[in-house]
């Protein structure tokens, strides 16, 4: 039988979700808390792979045991107590034995957060921007995503991947608070990507690019043309959404 699992966690303490021969995962973690309470091993499927330090605020992720789980509630309080205070699972799903967390997603939401006044609280989960940035004209660039499909020059090198083709249906900044928040939804996203667009946004908005360039960057396919890649502390996995209804067991 096949669950699936929405959870939250603080990537500061792990180095990203997929399993490391040598480093703790939120994956790995996951598995020996699941092993432990169902008594049998666990492999567990995630909607994604965040990088070391990239937080969730929500992520799917599937797994099969051969018996159902008959008190799901007490199953949810096992696991939250064995997989300690960074990560939160927040419900559990039975659904259909095919339904996958990784393929079936048919879009993902990710949300980069920037504060530009120094902010004791906001340290591990922003990114202090130190000069002043023009939020029009970077909104103006991050609108000519959507009408780009390759998007070779926001990928990390040499990754297995068979295409670089991606669909982004948003991307824009808007200012939360005393925050900026730049949140871009996609069917994909390729590794580094959006750490990669918003590195490349920030130069226009620092004015040592255009909206002309921006776009030729795009184009140009090429990784080393881009702007740097931010850091990953500020970024979060903010929604995963599926053709089919999932009605979750807090």
């Amino acid at each position: 039988m096949r669950y699936f699992l929405r959870l939250a966690y603080c990537g500061t303490p792990f180095h990203g979700w997929q399993i490391q021969p040598h480093d703790v995962s939120v994956q790995e973690t996951l598995e020996k808390a699941l092993s432990t309470a169902l008594r049998t091993p666990i492999a567990l499927t995630g909607a994604g792979r965040t990088d070391t330090g990239v937080h969730a605020a929500t992520m799917i992720a599937h797994f099969d045991v051969e018996q159902p789980i008959a008190d799901a509630h007490k199953f949810l309080r096992q696991i939250n107590a064995m997989v300690g205070y960074d990560i939160a699972v927040q419900g559990i799903c039975p659904v259909h034995d095919d339904a996958h967390a990784r393929f079936d997603a048919v879009s993902r939401t990710y949300k980069y957060y920037l504060h530009t006044e120094k902010n004791p609280f906001l340290g591990q989960v922003s990114w202090h921007c130190h000069y002043a940035l023009n939020f029009e004209q970077m909104n103006l660039a991050a609108q000519q995503l959507l009408q780009y499909i390759d998007f070779t020059s926001f990928s990390k090198l040499h990754t297995d991947v068979k295409t670089n083709n991606c669909r982004i249906t948003h991307a824009r900044w808007e200012q939360e608070g005393n925050q900026w928040v730049f949140t871009i939804t996609a069917d994909r996203f390729l590794r580094n990507m959006v750490r990669a667009i918003v590195g490349t946004l920030v130069e226009v908005g620092r004015g040592r690019i255009t909206v002309q360039d921006f776009c030729r960057i795009i184009e140009r396919k090429d990784r080393c043309s881009a702007g740097q890649s931010m850091p990953g502390h500020a970024l979060f996995l903010h929604d995963i959404r599926y053709p089919y209804p999932l009605e979750f067991t807090k």
